[in-house]
């Protein structure tokens, strides 16, 4: 297995370049020296528990993660406690599970989650346009500024597609990413980049949100893509496998994974504290070289290939 200091370097990484996903109103943020000691907890929590890959990922009751060679994968007790001491509130009823790449220039991590809220009807991916949902999501944003005000995060602002909404009817999985950007930030500075992937299933969907930077986003959403497709439904979950006298449908279609009902579920562009900022670039110069016994403790207790399970 590579070394644990690549991982947490990546993980850190992806969280500078973008936080990570917020659901509800969260608690005064903790003093720095507490944060950072929860930070490394955290770290420790999720090295012993997590997965290499190559590896068959159960996820719930529903589906099959193939985690590919040179990822790490994190169950969800040890997920929900990195997310959160990165400064994030997180749905534990959604949640499923954290994937980080362990290569040396990964810097991306994929939040997984599941919503069981009935079969999605795909009738109106046919006529969607991209300029309205576009419209939609930069209203939705200004309202979430509201929010992310009160708890002492940035405001955002949706500058617009990084890959408009695509559909595959086939497979049932949907695609789309936004660029956006922290209200004030200069043009030329590395913008927060959500590249949002959806399996749609007969209870619910799947949600793989890759979070990046526009500066790697061109090589990053390769990693959503790859995940997206190595992930299976079980026999009787499948999208397929609906049955319309039995099965509940959910109140909304396919149309709403693109506009209020991912941004209020999911918690798409939410970023990251100043704090977690400046404590991401301190750990990531630590990790690399300058600090010996940050080192030392990501490379305690190193897991075999075969290591650990799903949470």
């Amino acid at each position: 297995m590579q070394s644990l200091i690549v991982i947490a370097r990546a993980v850190l990484c992806a969280a500078f370049l973008c936080g990570a996903v917020c659901a509800s109103a969260q608690a005064a943020p903790a003093d720095e020296a507490t944060r950072k000691a929860e930070l490394m907890a955290a770290w420790q929590a999720a090295s012993q528990a997590g997965t290499d890959g190559p590896s068959d990922i159960a996820l719930i009751d529903q589906g099959t993660l193939k985690l590919p060679s040179d990822y790490f994968y994190v169950p969800k007790s040890e997920g929900l406690r990195v997310l959160r001491a990165l400064g994030n509130v997180v749905n534990d009823a959604t949640f499923v599970g954290l994937v980080v790449g362990k290569r040396q220039d990964d810097g991306w991590m994929v939040v997984i989650k599941h919503i069981k809220d009935g079969y999605i009807k795909d009738d109106d991916a046919k006529n969607w346009n991209a300029d309205e949902l576009l419209s939609n999501l930069r209203a939705g944003a200004e309202e979430s500024n509201q929010d992310r005000v009160a708890r002492g995060f940035p405001e955002m602002a949706v500058i617009g597609w990084i890959e408009p909404p695509a559909y595959d009817a086939t497979t049932h999985r949907l695609v789309w990413s936004l660029l956006a950007k922290e209200k004030g930030q200069p043009d030329d500075a590395p913008k927060n980049v959500n590249y949002n992937t959806f399996a749609l299933g007969r209870d619910g969907y799947f949600s793989l949100n890759l979070l990046s930077g526009s500066e790697r986003i061109a090589s990053d959403k390769a990693v959503a893509r790859e995940l997206l497709s190595d992930l299976s439904y079980n026999a009787g979950k499948r999208y397929e496998d609906f049955s319309a006298s039995t099965d509940r449908i959910a109140e909304y279609g396919l149309l709403a994974l693109v506009g209020g009902v991912a941004a209020k579920k999911l918690g798409l562009l939410a970023l990251a504290g100043a704090f977690v900022l400046k404590f991401a670039k301190i750990i990531i110069f630590a990790v690399i070289g300058f600090g010996a016994a940050v080192m030392n403790f990501f490379r305690r207790k190193p897991r075999s290939d075969n290591a650990g399970g799903p949470a």
